[in-house]
């Protein structure tokens, strides 16, 4: 039968008359070669792809409260436990009572772990009030007992000197910067970040009489957990299933090198010898205090100009720990003394300036650390994106055409920025008592650049009243996913950069809840136009590359307000100094 005399639509393949589905023919077609070339359907025959009226098919669950989460996971007989954690990171436990945790009602036992304390009960008040009981002693000899003040004392320290190892060179930077007609600096700092998922880290584990082990949770780095799973149950990895549920927020939290949480309960339901299926929920007290964080970092910056105002030499110095060293990928990904990750962003800048160098010193702290919505571009396109405002002003350019003369051979960098300035009529001023900063940044291989626009209320207050945001991701896969995830990472951003910042003192993070850790509050989320450019590159990111441009922007909108560079992070430190 001739391929033109078949139809597929809908799942349903139909020739002839007769009719079946996909499925059916799938054992059949196993069976068959591999065809050397596939044609593809044309873009004008898609149903599917590129729909505007297209949605996500959990959007409805996730509204009305039936979609299920690992917090809504229910055993037959399951127990409840929480985790008791060393104060400072690397502290080990030496010895626990938990004596008067056997007063608790429904109180069960209490484990040793790797990781601390394991409190096992009956339900999670039982544990938690189990927990408030027991007291464990700590070996604290490899402890980092440093608090921020400290940490970043040390990162300016070795972001003054020459970097440890060279990300990127180009030219002769230092000469071409010592005989620039004007020389910039700036030195910009971020804190260390939380990721703050609304769902606290949990999972649940159950052996079957078979030998096989069922683990629940939101898994983001499946294949690791299921080997580290299958090493602390004494089984082999095919024996350990999977069950992946939807992640009240992750942003990267849940895919873990350390298998953090998922060990833990792994350890308790061995430790209780597997008499009952185990839930282990981590407090809103635990994510924020257990690790694992955006890292903090330091970019001290340098920027030369020409007599003509041309930017003519540009060195990063970046300071930072490494979210890859001593872990499994270490070996893969980090190539003379380089952390990919720390230096992406900036590393990778397109704009065409004839000396660049580009630095990283990667410090040894015990904090721990991990990739957090859009890693490293979240620091690096901020440092970047800020400074290059100040290099325009001082070159007397308007930052829109200063970026697009060095863009001429990044036509997708250009292109975003055009398009976002035009959608927020950059070329005309904003209304009085409104101000404009502008960003663009690529990140996991999308390129998103955004106008924010504020007004500045009662005492200096900022208020984000608009941002237009304009993004090339390749082929548009589905637009109102695309939208809803720029929307999503815009307020991501700016709660970070707004108010958020982790910081310990004498080793221990200060902060808890959400009083003291302050992502966006609702009110505060601005009105955001979303303008995806049509395109037919393959597609790519959407979760991540909104967050990057949004910091940048709007420290260049705060500018515009106030005559204030914004280079240390959160906002909140910075204009209350």
């Amino acid at each position: 039968m001739p391929v033109n005399a078949i139809t597929i639509a809908n799942g349903i393949v139909t020739a002839s008359g007769k009719s079946a589905g996909i499925g059916d023919f799938a054992a059949k077609a196993a069976t068959l070669p591999v065809p050397a070339e596939i044609p593809l359907k044309e873009p004008k025959d898609w149903t599917l792809i590129g729909s505007e009226t297209l949605k996500r098919y959990d959007s409805k669950p996730k509204t009305n409260g039936t979609q299920q989460f690992t917090i809504d996971v229910k055993l037959p007989g399951m127990l409840t436990a929480v985790m008791i954690h060393p104060p400072m990171f690397g502290a080990k436990l030496k010895s626990f009572d938990a004596s008067k945790a056997k007063g608790v009602k429904g109180f069960v036992e209490a484990v040793a772990t790797p990781r601390g304390v394991g409190v096992v009960a009956e339900n999670m008040w039982a544990a938690i009030k189990a927990r408030e009981v027991i007291t464990a002693t700590w070996d604290e000899a490899e402890a980092e007992k440093r608090g921020s003040a400290e940490i970043m004392a040390l990162y300016r320290d070795l972001a003054a000197k020459e970097p440890e190892a060279i990300a990127r060179t180009e030219g002769d930077a230092d000469k071409a910067m010592a005989s620039a007609a004007k020389v910039l600096k700036a030195t910009f700092e971020f804190p260390y970040l939380a990721h703050a998922a609304l769902e606290a880290m949990n999972a649940v584990v159950r052996m079957n009489p078979d030998g096989t082990l069922d683990l629940w949770s939101g898994h983001q780095f499946p294949d690791v957990y299921q080997g580290t799973a299958a090493k602390i149950a004494g089984i082999t990895p095919d024996k350990v299933k999977l069950h992946v549920l939807k992640s009240g927020g992750s942003f990267g939290r849940r895919a873990t090198t350390n298998v953090d949480f998922i060990s833990e309960v792994v350890f308790i339901g061995a430790a209780l010898k597997w008499r009952a299926p185990v839930k282990l929920q981590w407090t809103r007290e635990d994510d924020m205090r257990a690790g694992q964080y955006r890292p903090a970092f330091v970019h001290a910056m340098q920027a030369g100009l020409d007599k003509d105002g041309k930017l003519v030499a540009w060195t990063d110095r970046i300071v930072g720990q490494s979210i890859m060293k001593g872990t499994m990928l270490e070996a893969g990904m980090i190539k003379n003394g380089i952390d990919p990750v720390s230096v992406e962003g900036s590393a990778n800048i397109p704009y065409a300036i004839p000396n660049v160098k580009v630095g990283l010193t990667t410090p040894d702290v015990k904090v721990p650390v991990l990739w957090w919505r859009s890693v490293g571009s979240t620091h690096s396109a901020y440092a970047v994106e800020a400074f290059l405002d100040e290099v325009a002003e001082s070159a007397g350019k308007d930052p829109v055409a200063f970026r697009l003369a060095m863009l001429e051979h990044h036509p997708r960098h250009a292109g975003v920025l055009k398009l976002a300035a035009e959608k927020a009529n950059w070329s005309t001023p904003p209304a009085p008592g409104r101000f404009r900063g502008i960003a663009v940044a690529e990140s996991f291989g999308s390129y998103v650049a955004q106008v924010v626009e504020i007004s500045l209320g009662d005492k200096g207050a900022i208020k984000v009243e608009r941002v237009v945001c304009a993004v090339d991701c390749g082929i548009a896969v589905n637009p109102d996913v695309i939208r809803a995830q720029m929307e999503g990472g815009i307020g991501f951003g700016l709660g970070a950069i707004l108010g958020e910042e982790i910081t310990l003192s004498a080793g221990k993070v200060e902060q808890g809840n959400y009083d003291a850790y302050t992502p966006l509050r609702i009110d505060q989320m601005p009105k955001v136009e979303v303008h995806i450019v049509k395109s037919a590159e393959r597609p790519t990111g959407v979760g991540e590359p909104g967050v990057p441009p949004i910091g940048p922007a709007l420290a260049n909108a705060v500018y515009k307000a106030t005559g204030k560079r914004i280079r240390v992070l959160p906002f909140a430190k910075s204009l209350s100094a």
